[in-house]
């Protein structure tokens, strides 16, 4: 499990970028993409005076999607003839217009969304959740970060654990596969997920994570419209904003206390106790490679998964569960590795269909 930030840093981080970030909802007419003398794209906004900003790989994506431009052929303009993107967009941003929300952060435009979005900012989230999990009584935050795209707030109970009967289990019963409950809480400013509270299981033995997304909360940004005159571009400040509904944050906080219970601990761990007696009946290796067409993983992420799970000498179901668990503390970025993190949950929950043609493979 990577460990990211520690608590002061992510508080310190937060408080950072709630006090820089700025976020504008406009018309497109009033929107323009530019091309600086000294080269790279920039969002140009007239808001009163032209302001500019750079614009991020995500804001990047999110206009390409919302004006309909295949992203293939949107990179290849931004990388080879950034004109023709900036005359592809300012037509669509005249011809087809519309309110957007645009949010910058450090004079770049990070996200560009619906004007409907609802702001569930990470500062609002931390001021809620945080004085909760450090104040409670056997809790404690393994891991936090706040990256590009989401924040990442992680917790465990050292008093609601159970056993699995693994296979190491049973080659080690002094030992055991101890595993303590716990809790994710994610947010995205920027358009990539909801406000989600997920259990998080934490095992002893190896230090690995698993998230399991298909239990837990999620809180979409969806609200009303944000407020603008037709044809003009506004700041808009906290003051001046929606109020969110404070109800939304503290069921985060319940959903984190249901999360960490022994109940639903053994629950799973019912669940992963059947997994331990499911066995990959043909090659791993090619068992590996269903696995990775299923998820998405790329091919060194394959030979970690593979290598982890020679190491770990258990060709089971619950196995290979801890192999892609384990992969996630070789990937340099915390995105990528709550990825894989979610993609062990996501190996419990396999149905018997996919099990099957993975278990099976030649």
């Amino acid at each position: 499990m990577k460990t990211g930030k520690s608590i002061v840093e992510l508080a310190q981080e937060i408080e950072r970028q709630a006090a820089a970030k700025k976020d504008y909802v406009a018309d497109t007419r009033k929107l323009q993409m530019v091309v600086p003398d000294g080269g790279g794209v920039k969002l140009s906004l007239m808001n009163g005076a032209r302001t500019e900003f750079a614009i991020g790989p995500t804001a990047h994506r999110q206009i390409g999607d919302r004006l309909g431009v295949p992203a293939k052929y949107y990179d290849r303009m931004l990388s080879e003839n950034q004109s023709l993107l900036a005359t592809n967009v300012n037509t669509w941003f005249n011809q087809t217009p519309e309110k957007r929300l645009v949010r910058t952060l450090d004079g770049q435009a990070r996200a560009f969304l619906s004007d409907r979005y609802q702001r569930i900012d990470n500062v609002e989230v931390a001021q809620v959740v945080l004085p909760e999990l450090l104040g409670a009584r056997d809790l404690e935050i393994v891991s936090t970060e706040v990256t590009e795209s989401r924040l990442y707030i992680k917790v465990i109970s050292h008093a609601v654990k159970a056993r699995v009967n693994s296979l190491r289990a049973r080659r080690d019963p002094q030992v055991g596969d101890v595993v303590e409950a716990g809790a994710m809480i994610t947010n995205s400013e920027v358009g990539l997920g909801a406000l989600a509270v997920t259990p998080f299981f934490h095992y002893l033995w190896c230090k690995n994570g698993a998230v399991r997304n298909k239990e837990g909360m999620r809180q979409h940004h969806v609200g009303t419209r944000l407020d603008a005159d037709d044809n003009i571009a506004g700041l808009l400040a906290d003051d001046t904003r929606a109020v969110l509904d404070r109800g939304v944050l503290l069921k985060v906080r319940d959903v984190v206390r249901n999360a960490i219970s022994q109940v639903a601990l053994d629950k799973a761990i019912d669940l992963m106790n059947a997994q331990t007696e499911q066995r990959i009946e043909g090659n791993p290796a090619q068992a590996i490679e269903v696995l990775a067409n299923e998820f998405a993983i790329g091919q060194a992420e394959r030979s970690s998964i593979l290598r982890h799970l020679i190491e770990g000498a258990d060709l089971s179901r619950y196995g290979l569960m801890q192999a892609v668990t384990r992969t996630a503390e070789d990937l340099p970025s915390y995105d990528r590795a709550t990825e894989f993190e979610a993609m062990g949950g996501r190996v419990l929950d396999l149905n018997a269909a996919s099990w099957r043609a993975i278990a099976t493979a030649e």
